[in-house]
């Protein structure tokens, strides 16, 4: 059984092991792969585990030996599963492995764009403080987040999570999904739009949600409300929350994730003001990779076990 990984280093930049496949299988695991050498590499190999490595029609076409794909993450947007299900190749993704992980992060985005913590130690390593006439200083408004309310879109695992925190911070929380949970209480969007101090966005990527933070939607916001995404960036017109934050309609925007990734040059956001950016990393601590690589492969056991668990497509 030959297993490859076709980009194992961004999971796995070498403070992990890969023992729970290497026991599966004769395992090859590439740091990254290239378009062109995605069929090359996958060869003869009946098992491939991709995190974000296209695997299309084409791919599938040229791979016959294939016998199963594992996504070594929760979204699977990157592989065409209606090609793999008419295949009879199981797709299966890990989707629960982030999720406090992502809502610590969440708040910590927020957290940041109430007292910038960042900007003011590195203005105190400067010297600023130390010329000050006074005992203490601030360069922005700081923020005390006990009684503002969090909207929260997308209320599932990560988004009950993030309101969890918030809670105990002393926020109020309203919630918004298309899908609802018995026992939740929810609000409608555009009322949670107008109420909320903060809205935070939790909700996945698809073709309704796309774009759903945009002129007309933040035009209902709060004046002076701020924005937080740790979700997808393609929820965010981008253009339209940078115009946002330079007139003053929002107070800030803190985001772990962007329309196209990497971060292109011109991004809007990169010279809007009070808007934090980083590289969707809200996933990646060490405890949340270490299960993900663990369900991963408790995915393909199972799959070997002859039972397929996680499946995301029906073959």
């Amino acid at each position: 059984m030959r297993i490859v990984v076709l980009d194992g280093h961004t999971l796995n930049p070498g403070d992990l092991g890969w023992d729970g496949f290497e026991r599966l299988g004769e395992l090859a695991v590439y740091e990254r792969t290239p378009p062109e050498l995605v069929v090359p590499r996958i060869g003869a190999s009946e098992i491939v585990m991709t995190n974000k490595t296209p695997i299309n029609r084409e791919t599938l076409d040229h791979c016959p030996d294939m016998r199963y794909i594992g996504v070594l993450g929760t979204g699977y947007n990157i592989v065409d599963i209606a090609a793999a299900a008419e295949r009879g190749i199981p797709v299966t993704n890990v989707p629960t492995y982030g999720t406090t992980a992502v809502a610590q992060f969440a708040i910590a985005l927020l957290l940041e764009l109430c007292h910038h913590i960042g900007d003011h130690s590195a203005l105190v390593k400067q010297g600023e403080w130390a010329k000050n006439p006074d005992f203490c200083f601030w360069t922005t408004p700081l923020v005390e987040l006990y009684g503002k309310t969090l909207g929260v879109i997308g209320y599932g695992r990560i988004g009950r999570a993030t309101a969890k925190i918030a809670e105990a911070l002393g926020m109020k929380v309203l919630a918004y999904d298309t899908y609802k949970t018995p026992g939740i209480e929810y609000t409608g969007l555009d009322e949670l739009l107008a109420k909320s101090d903060v809205i935070s966005l939790h909700n996945p990527l698809t073709q309704d949600s796309a774009g759903m933070i945009n002129a007309e939607t933040i035009s209902k916001m709060k004046n002076g409300a701020m924005l937080i995404n740790a979700s997808r960036g393609q929820l965010v017109n981008e253009a339209d929350l940078a115009e946002a934050l330079r007139s003053g309609k929002l107070a800030g925007a803190a985001v772990d994730v962007v329309s196209a990734e990497p971060i292109r040059a011109d991004n809007p956001l990169l010279t809007a003001p009070n808007c934090i950016i980083t590289p969707h990393i809200a996933w990646a601590p060490k405890e949340s990779r270490i299960r993900l690589m663990d369900i991963a492969a408790g995915n393909l056991e199972s799959f070997l076990n002859g039972a397929v668990r996680n499946a995301v497509n029906v073959f």
